[in-house]
This record gives C-alpha cells, sequence and structure tokens, in this order.
C-alpha cells in the first residue's frame, strides 16, 4: 500500500478545504511555502507526493509554475491532479517530470484525449479520480454530476484500459471523521481495478483497515497537518505485513 502525503494548494498557499468548499479553506503557512511542506514529507520519508492545484479545479487561475518549480527541484516523486482538462496541460506535467496525472472531468467529457494518454504514458501513469457523493461521481470542482454510479465508472474506465483510480469521499473530505469503507470495500473487489483512497482519514486504525481490504494506495491530507498521526508512523503500518 502507497501511503501519499497531500498538499493542497490555493493562491500560491498550503491549504485544505472542508468538503472541496473553498469558502471552508484553512491555510497552513505556519508550516511554512510549498517547498518547506514537501520537504517535511520528503524528511519524514515520502516516496510519493499528490499534489492538488485547488485554483485549476475551481477555474480561477492555477498554480502551475509553482508545481514546475516543485518538480524540477524537489527529489521525491509527484501525482498532480485539478484542473487537468485538457491534452496540453496533461502533456506539460508530463513533460517538466511529473510521474503520474489524475484526471477526472476530462476523462469523462474526452475520452479520446484520456486514450491518447494511455497510449502514449501507460496506465501506471494516468490515475482517474472519481469524486462520491453518496455513489454519484461528480465533476468539474465536485460541483456538476458525471451521472455515473461509482462502480459504473471503474468498469466503463477499465475497458478503456485504466487501472488506477482515487476515490474520494466528497462528504468526509476534510472532515476527519472516517473513511467510506462500505463504497472502499465494494471497489476494492473489482478484479484488476487498483483503488487508491482518500477522504476523512484521521487515525492509524483507518489505514491498517484500509491496507487490510486492499486498497493500492491512500492519500493523507487534513490528519497529517492537524498532528492526529505522523507521516512516519503512516508509513511503518504501510511496510507492515
Amino acid at each position: 500500500m502507497e501511503v501519499i502525503p497531500a498538499i493542497d494548494l490555493k493562491d500560491g498557499q498550503v491549504v485544505r478545504l472542508v468538503r472541496g468548499d473553498p469558502r471552508l479553506s484553512k491555510s497552513y503557512s505556519s508550516l511554512g511555502d510549498p517547498f518547506g511542506v514537501a520537504k517535511i514529507w520528503i524528511e519524514n520519508g515520502a516516496k510519493m507526493i499528490h499534489i492538488v492545484d485547488l485554483d485549476a479545479a475551481l477555474g480561477s487561475s492555477d498554480n502551475m509554475s509553482i508545481v514546475e518549480e516543485m518538480v524540477k527541484s524537489l527529489n521525491v516523486n509527484f501525482q498532480v491532479g485539478g484542473g487537468i482538462r485538457s491534452l496540453d496541460i496533461a502533456q506539460k506535467l508530463f513533460s517538466i517530470g511529473v510521474k503520474r496525472i489524475i484526471v477526472g472531468t476530462m476523462a469523462f467529457e474526452n475520452r479520446k484525449a484520456l486514450t491518447k494518454l494511455l497510449e502514449e504514458y501507460g496506465n501506471e501513469r494516468i490515475v482517474v479520480s472519481l469524486d462520491h457523493y453518496g455513489r454519484e461521481v461528480m465533476l468539474r470542482g465536485w460541483k456538476v454530476s458525471s451521472n455515473f454510479d461509482i462502480r459504473d465508472a471503474i468498469m466503463n474506465f477499465l475497458d478503456l484500459g485504466v487501472r488506477i483510480f482515487l476515490i474520494t469521499s466528497i462528504k468526509r473530505d476534510g472532515t476527519l471523521t472516517s473513511p467510506d469503507f462500505k463504497i472502499l470495500r465494494e471497489m476494492c473487489k473489482i478484479k484488476e481495478a487498483k483503488i487508491m483512497a482518500a477522504g476523512g482519514i484521521s487515525k492509524l486504525e483507518h489505514l491498517s483497515m484500509l491496507k487490510n481490504m486492499g486498497v493500492y494506495g491512500v492519500v493523507i491530507g487534513k490528519a497529517l497537518y492537524e498532528n492526529k498521526f505522523t507521516l512516519k508512523d503512516a508509513i511503518r503500518i504501510e511496510k507492515e505485513r
């Protein structure tokens, strides 16, 4: 199981939202700028860092220059998501050295572009993000329904060659309650799908439960920022047999 700390960028700062609502934004600039926070995660054992460009996801602006500088200057792998809605942006991220990209809206609205990315870069470097409210997958910064049930969406994308899926419970994201174990357990049973879990993780026990369930990876944000547990402890669980 991969343990991946998250850095969410808004207006060049590290922030966390609650349920994706920009009105419920909390800055963590006290920990440093995005580079400083990334260095903390690297020092604590991170092999991959998850970056979300919230400005790009919300359609206001973007933090591409910061992302590019981080990828080029820090010795760690990055997976990047948020507002990747065109082939050009996806290809630019790969060209600057991003290991994986996370696509949501584009995967649903431009299957041709998704197929091209899979052909060019392979299915280990493309993650399809399934942000769900109940069982309904939401798009465009969690504002618009895809009209897809989450299980149907996975089956559909598996047929296209996608293998890695980032599943985020919108209801639980940033709440420090618990993951949506029911949905995650169901999705982990789908053969060939590699499931990454996000949203609601707040205890080390949650990580143990997710690992035992068979998740491929976990993305952890607020729990780390609010000192619910350390990244070192999370990685220890990752390595336990």
